[in-house]
């Protein structure tokens, strides 16, 4: 089990146990970290888990995909480190992690 604390735009903390494998969309949604909705289940189709890793995270989330830069690409306000929760999956190594939400989800 590890921790992943997710920021909301006001700067409060939620913190959620993950076990690996896990998607970053799944554990907010079964958490009810408010500002992931997860419209889409998981399919990389709508946008509204977009989070924004802290830059000392971001490589482990491993590289976007073509459609997950297309559905990025349409978030105004995507930042470098902007990922779709529900493309993140967790790994042990991600304990500690810290993500941030925007004020709004598309």
């Amino acid at each position: 089990m590890g921790k992943i604390t997710f920021v909301a735009h006001d700067n409060t903390e939620h913190v959620a146990e993950f076990e690996a494998g896990v998607s970053l969309m799944q554990i907010a949604v079964d958490n009810a970290i408010p500002g992931i909705d997860g419209d889409c289940g998981g399919e990389c189709a709508c946008g509204t888990c977009h989070v924004i890793v802290a830059a000392d995270w971001f490589k482990k989330t491993g590289t976007p995909s073509d459609d997950e830069e297309q559905m990025l690409s349409m978030t105004p306000e995507r930042a470098k480190t902007s990922r779709l929760g529900c493309q993140v999956h967790t790994t042990e190594a991600m304990d500690g992690m810290t993500v941030h939400l925007p004020e709004f989800q598309m």
